[in-house]
Protein backbone atom coordinates (compact mmCIF):
# COMPACT_ATOMS: atom_id res chain seq x y z
CA UNK A 1 0.00 0.00 0.00
CA UNK A 2 1.68 3.26 -1.20
CA UNK A 3 1.83 6.39 0.57
CA UNK A 4 -1.42 7.76 -1.00
CA UNK A 5 -3.59 5.05 -0.48
CA UNK A 6 -2.26 5.02 3.45
CA UNK A 7 -3.16 9.09 3.08
CA UNK A 8 -6.76 7.91 1.76
CA UNK A 9 -7.42 4.92 4.20
CA UNK A 10 -6.42 7.65 7.34
CA UNK A 11 -8.50 10.47 5.72
CA UNK A 12 -11.76 7.60 5.89
CA UNK A 13 -10.86 6.50 9.28
CA UNK A 14 -10.49 10.05 10.69
CA UNK A 15 -13.31 11.89 8.86
CA UNK A 16 -16.38 12.95 10.38
CA UNK A 17 -19.94 11.57 8.65
CA UNK A 18 -23.29 13.55 8.50
CA UNK A 19 -26.16 12.57 10.89
CA UNK A 20 -28.55 10.47 9.81
CA UNK A 21 -32.27 12.19 10.08
CA UNK A 22 -33.73 12.65 13.56
CA UNK A 23 -36.85 9.41 12.09
CA UNK A 24 -33.69 7.17 11.86
CA UNK A 25 -32.67 7.66 14.44
CA UNK A 26 -35.92 6.84 16.44
CA UNK A 27 -36.33 4.12 14.55
CA UNK A 28 -32.80 2.52 14.63
CA UNK A 29 -33.66 2.55 19.32
CA UNK A 30 -37.09 1.16 18.23
CA UNK A 31 -35.30 -2.02 16.86
CA UNK A 32 -32.57 -2.21 19.77
CA UNK A 33 -35.45 -1.99 21.94
CA UNK A 34 -37.10 -4.86 20.12
CA UNK A 35 -33.73 -6.74 20.45
CA UNK A 36 -34.10 -6.19 24.05
CA UNK A 37 -37.51 -6.58 25.55
CA UNK A 38 -39.08 -9.59 23.51
CA UNK A 39 -37.35 -12.66 25.18
CA UNK A 40 -36.78 -15.02 22.41
CA UNK A 41 -35.15 -12.53 20.08
CA UNK A 42 -33.46 -11.56 23.75
CA UNK A 43 -32.35 -15.05 24.17
CA UNK A 44 -30.39 -14.18 20.63
CA UNK A 45 -29.41 -10.79 20.88
CA UNK A 46 -27.53 -11.19 24.50
CA UNK A 47 -24.74 -12.98 22.86
CA UNK A 48 -23.51 -9.53 21.66
CA UNK A 49 -23.83 -8.16 25.39
CA UNK A 50 -22.22 -10.97 26.40
CA UNK A 51 -19.23 -10.25 24.22
CA UNK A 52 -18.94 -6.96 25.87
CA UNK A 53 -19.73 -8.01 29.20
CA UNK A 54 -16.40 -10.84 28.76
CA UNK A 55 -14.36 -8.21 26.71
CA UNK A 56 -14.55 -5.67 29.34
CA UNK A 57 -13.74 -8.37 32.00
CA UNK A 58 -10.89 -9.18 29.80
CA UNK A 59 -9.65 -5.04 28.68
CA UNK A 60 -9.12 -4.14 32.44
CA UNK A 61 -7.37 -7.28 33.42
CA UNK A 62 -5.13 -6.39 30.78
CA UNK A 63 -5.25 -2.54 31.15
CA UNK A 64 -4.67 -3.35 35.06
CA UNK A 65 -1.40 -5.74 34.93
CA UNK A 66 -3.43 -8.92 35.21
CA UNK A 67 -2.37 -11.90 32.72
CA UNK A 68 -5.42 -12.94 30.44
CA UNK A 69 -5.48 -16.69 29.98
CA UNK A 70 -8.23 -16.87 28.07
CA UNK A 71 -12.26 -15.75 27.62
CA UNK A 72 -15.47 -18.42 27.30
CA UNK A 73 -18.75 -17.85 25.17
CA UNK A 74 -21.75 -20.33 26.16
CA UNK A 75 -24.79 -21.21 24.13
CA UNK A 76 -26.92 -20.38 27.28
CA UNK A 77 -25.28 -16.52 26.93
CA UNK A 78 -23.05 -17.16 29.90
CA UNK A 79 -19.10 -16.21 29.83
CA UNK A 80 -16.18 -16.77 31.59
CA UNK A 81 -13.07 -14.54 31.06
CA UNK A 82 -10.09 -16.09 33.49
CA UNK A 83 -6.82 -14.06 34.18
CA UNK A 84 -4.09 -14.45 36.62
CA UNK A 85 -2.73 -11.84 38.97
CA UNK A 86 -2.90 -10.93 42.43
CA UNK A 87 -6.46 -12.45 43.51
CA UNK A 88 -6.87 -9.02 45.44
CA UNK A 89 -6.59 -5.67 45.19
CA UNK A 90 -7.59 -2.51 42.87
CA UNK A 91 -6.37 -4.81 39.83
CA UNK A 92 -8.96 -7.84 40.60
CA UNK A 93 -12.02 -5.24 41.84
CA UNK A 94 -11.64 -3.44 38.97
CA UNK A 95 -11.80 -6.37 36.57
CA UNK A 96 -14.58 -8.23 38.36
CA UNK A 97 -16.79 -4.74 38.33
CA UNK A 98 -16.00 -4.11 34.47
CA UNK A 99 -18.44 -7.26 33.30
CA UNK A 100 -22.04 -5.77 34.14
CA UNK A 101 -20.73 -1.86 33.05
CA UNK A 102 -18.65 -2.37 30.14
CA UNK A 103 -21.80 -2.74 27.62
CA UNK A 104 -23.30 0.31 28.70
CA UNK A 105 -19.97 2.35 29.40
CA UNK A 106 -19.07 0.74 25.36
CA UNK A 107 -22.66 2.17 24.61
CA UNK A 108 -22.00 5.90 26.03
CA UNK A 109 -18.74 5.58 23.92
CA UNK A 110 -20.11 4.46 21.29
CA UNK A 111 -22.84 7.45 21.63
CA UNK A 112 -20.11 10.20 21.86
CA UNK A 113 -18.70 8.90 18.76
CA UNK A 114 -22.15 9.06 16.65
CA UNK A 115 -22.65 12.21 18.32
CA UNK A 116 -19.11 13.99 16.73
CA UNK A 117 -20.41 12.24 13.63
CA UNK A 118 -17.37 9.31 13.84
CA UNK A 119 -19.35 6.94 12.36
CA UNK A 120 -16.37 4.94 10.42
CA UNK A 121 -14.11 5.43 13.62
CA UNK A 122 -16.72 3.45 15.19
CA UNK A 123 -17.26 0.58 12.92
CA UNK A 124 -13.24 0.05 12.20
CA UNK A 125 -12.53 0.22 16.57
CA UNK A 126 -15.17 -2.32 16.84
CA UNK A 127 -14.03 -4.39 14.45
CA UNK A 128 -10.38 -4.36 15.93
CA UNK A 129 -11.76 -4.85 19.42
CA UNK A 130 -13.41 -8.14 18.04
CA UNK A 131 -10.38 -9.18 16.87
CA UNK A 132 -8.30 -8.58 19.14
CA UNK A 133 -10.65 -10.47 21.54
CA UNK A 134 -10.88 -13.55 19.53
CA UNK A 135 -7.41 -14.15 19.92
CA UNK A 136 -8.01 -14.61 23.52
CA UNK A 137 -10.92 -17.04 22.87
CA UNK A 138 -10.89 -20.56 23.93
CA UNK A 139 -13.94 -22.36 22.45
CA UNK A 140 -15.95 -23.02 19.36
CA UNK A 141 -18.76 -21.23 20.26
CA UNK A 142 -17.22 -18.48 21.57
CA UNK A 143 -14.71 -18.05 18.46
CA UNK A 144 -17.99 -18.56 16.58
CA UNK A 145 -19.75 -15.79 17.79
CA UNK A 146 -17.16 -13.40 18.02
CA UNK A 147 -16.11 -14.50 13.92
CA UNK A 148 -19.93 -13.77 12.89
CA UNK A 149 -20.48 -10.71 14.64
CA UNK A 150 -17.14 -9.03 13.52
CA UNK A 151 -17.74 -10.04 9.88
CA UNK A 152 -20.86 -7.74 10.24
CA UNK A 153 -19.07 -4.34 11.04
CA UNK A 154 -16.77 -5.63 8.25
CA UNK A 155 -18.84 -6.12 5.84
CA UNK A 156 -20.95 -3.16 6.71
CA UNK A 157 -17.87 -0.36 7.02
CA UNK A 158 -16.42 -1.56 3.77
CA UNK A 159 -19.00 -2.81 1.50
CA UNK A 160 -22.26 -0.53 2.37
CA UNK A 161 -23.56 3.36 1.28
CA UNK A 162 -22.63 5.60 4.38
CA UNK A 163 -26.37 5.07 5.18
CA UNK A 164 -26.48 1.93 5.94
CA UNK A 165 -23.32 2.11 8.20
CA UNK A 166 -25.30 5.23 9.84
CA UNK A 167 -28.19 3.27 10.56
CA UNK A 168 -26.20 0.51 11.81
CA UNK A 169 -23.73 1.98 13.45
CA UNK A 170 -26.69 3.50 15.74
CA UNK A 171 -28.91 0.38 16.08
CA UNK A 172 -25.51 -1.12 17.18
CA UNK A 173 -24.96 1.64 20.07
CA UNK A 174 -28.66 1.89 20.93
CA UNK A 175 -28.80 -1.91 21.46
CA UNK A 176 -25.45 -1.49 23.96
CA UNK A 177 -27.34 1.19 25.61
CA UNK A 178 -30.55 -0.73 26.46
CA UNK A 179 -29.12 -3.94 26.49
CA UNK A 180 -26.55 -2.86 29.35
CA UNK A 181 -29.79 -2.29 31.60
CA UNK A 182 -31.56 -5.79 31.15
CA UNK A 183 -28.89 -8.08 32.93
CA UNK A 184 -28.31 -6.06 36.27
CA UNK A 185 -32.03 -6.62 36.64
CA UNK A 186 -31.79 -10.74 35.27
CA UNK A 187 -28.75 -10.84 38.27
CA UNK A 188 -31.26 -9.19 40.98
CA UNK A 189 -34.29 -11.49 40.18
CA UNK A 190 -31.42 -14.73 40.47
CA UNK A 191 -30.14 -13.46 43.53
CA UNK A 192 -33.23 -13.14 44.79
CA UNK A 193 -34.51 -16.56 44.91
CA UNK A 194 -30.98 -17.97 45.57
CA UNK A 195 -29.43 -18.33 42.32
CA UNK A 196 -25.77 -17.17 40.74
CA UNK A 197 -24.05 -17.26 44.43
CA UNK A 198 -20.78 -16.77 42.31
CA UNK A 199 -22.00 -13.56 40.08
CA UNK A 200 -19.77 -10.89 39.75
CA UNK A 201 -21.62 -9.02 42.47
CA UNK A 202 -20.81 -11.91 44.89
CA UNK A 203 -17.18 -12.06 44.06
CA UNK A 204 -17.26 -8.24 44.72
CA UNK A 205 -18.58 -8.37 47.78
CA UNK A 206 -16.36 -10.87 48.93
CA UNK A 207 -13.42 -8.68 47.65
CA UNK A 208 -14.34 -5.27 49.18
CA UNK A 209 -16.73 -6.82 52.28
CA UNK A 210 -18.93 -4.22 50.98
CA UNK A 211 -22.34 -6.04 50.34
CA UNK A 212 -23.34 -7.56 47.23
CA UNK A 213 -26.54 -5.20 47.50
CA UNK A 214 -24.32 -2.05 46.99
CA UNK A 215 -22.51 -3.19 43.84
CA UNK A 216 -25.89 -4.15 41.82
CA UNK A 217 -26.76 -0.69 42.42
CA UNK A 218 -23.70 0.40 41.11
CA UNK A 219 -24.32 -1.89 37.80
CA UNK A 220 -27.81 -0.30 37.76
CA UNK A 221 -26.43 3.10 38.27
CA UNK A 222 -24.15 2.95 35.52
CA UNK A 223 -26.21 1.20 33.03
CA UNK A 224 -29.01 3.71 33.17
CA UNK A 225 -27.06 6.80 33.66
CA UNK A 226 -25.21 5.29 30.32
CA UNK A 227 -28.74 5.11 28.72
CA UNK A 228 -29.98 8.24 29.51
CA UNK A 229 -26.81 10.42 28.84
CA UNK A 230 -25.85 8.90 25.50
CA UNK A 231 -30.02 8.72 24.53
CA UNK A 232 -29.60 12.56 24.85
CA UNK A 233 -26.69 12.80 22.70
CA UNK A 234 -27.95 10.94 20.07
CA UNK A 235 -31.40 11.98 19.90
CA UNK A 236 -29.33 15.74 20.43
CA UNK A 237 -31.39 16.72 22.98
Amino acid sequence: MNSTELGDLWDRLTGTQPAPEQWLVVVTAALALIAVVPNPIWRLARNTITIAHEGGHGLVALVTGRQLSGIRLHSDTSGLTVSRGKPTGIGMILTAAAGYTAPSLLGLGGAWLLTNGRITLLLWVSTALLAAMLVMIRNVYGALTVILTGTAFLLVSWLTSSDVQSAFAYTVVWFLLLGGVRPPFELQSKRRFGGAPDSDADQLARLTHAPAVLWLFLFHAVSLCSLIGGGRWLLGW
